[in-house]
Order: C-alpha cells, then structure tokens, then sequence
C-alpha cells in the first residue's frame, strides 16, 4: 500500500472491513465453535479483530497501547449478537481513520511508535488474510478481492522472514508464478 493517498488507504480499510462483514454475517450458528486457526474458534478469530477495531480510537487519539484494556473473553466482545459486536467495533474504526488529518497521526502500538498510514495498512492486510481463513472455515467464499489482495502483499513483504512468533506463521514455499492470493496466503503461512 505504499504511495496509496490516504483516502485510498481508507477506502481499501472499507472494502476490507465490508468483506470481513459478509463473512462474518454467513456464520451460521452451529459454526461460531467451529476451529477457524489452531487454537482459534470462529469466535476467537471474530473477537480478535473486534478487539483490532476497538484499539483504532484509542490509539488515533494519542493513546499508549495498554496490554488488557479490553477484555480477552470472547463473549464478552462479541455479545448476544456477533455481527452487531463487530460491526459497531468496525464502524468505531473506520470513523477514527476518516478523522481529518488522521492518517498523518503517530500511533503508540505495543512494538512502538507507527505511523497512522502504516497502522491501517497492517488493519487492512489482517482483514483481508482472517476473511480467508473465516471463509474457508465455514465453508464460504473463500476468494479474496484483488485489490486488497495487492495492497496486503505490500504488507506481507515487510515481514519477517521467519514470520512473527505468536502472530503469524513462517511463510510457506509458494512458487512466484502462483496466483496472488495464493502468494498472500502463502507469506502468512496459510495453504490457499
């Protein structure tokens, strides 16, 4: 996403907030305990990027990142109704990005000092890879939009090599000739 002006940057958010949202609203009831990663329920990935959206605010209002400000229990992020607790913490996000001059801001992640614009390419890259594995498990549309696709590639390069413990995995072997997407998945860790 580098070179995007901001308001690209905030509408490539807006397509992949959609996306995730039509994921999240095919979830039928029997799947929400289903596994969507190791560890992770459907619930679990859901709730982490609610808690994602939550921090946006926050932290586009000068706000230091501060381990446990919002709760770790899945039913507590998510209510009686996943999609309304999502897309309340979604809509909080993205009026925080499209605040006047908002992406020039410096954001205080738990790594440190980010810029704004880096920040919502990292949200941005994030929705588009966990709207794939929400897809794929729950059996929904698992192709992604191609040019969110382009723009979380950019994100992806600027990974570690050996991936980040804890967040995401080592990148697979993916042929430069495979598809985009397959290319994405494949950076993070994930068979496409």
């Amino acid at each position: 996403m580098a070179d995007f002006a901001p308001t690209e940057l905030l509408a490539l958010f807006q397509r992949a907030q959609a996306a995730f949202t039509d994921r999240v609203d095919a979830v039928k009831p029997e799947q929400w305990d289903d596994e969507a990663l190791p560890g992770w329920t459907v619930a679990d990935l859901v709730a982490h990027l609610v808690t994602e959206a939550l921090w946006a605010p926050p932290l586009l209002a000068g706000e230091p990142y501060i381990d446990g400000r919002f709760p770790d229990d899945t039913s507590d992020l998510l209510g009686d109704d996943p999609l309304t607790g999502w897309e309340t913490a979604a809509d909080g996000a993205l009026a925080a990005f499209a605040q006047d001059r908002a992406l020039l801001h410096t954001v205080h992640l738990q790594r440190g000092p980010t810029s704004a614009a880096e920040y919502i390419e990292e949200l941005t890259a994030d929705l588009t890879v966990h709207s794939w594995d929400l897809a794929r498990a729950t059996d929904g549309d698992t192709e992604l939009d191609p040019a969110l696709v382009t723009a979380a590639l950019v994100v992806a390069d600027r990974l570690p090599v050996d991936g980040v413990p804890g967040l995401f995995d080592p990148p697979l072997d993916v042929p430069r000739t495979a598809s985009p997407q397959a290319r994405l998945l494949g950076r993070y860790g994930r068979r496409g």
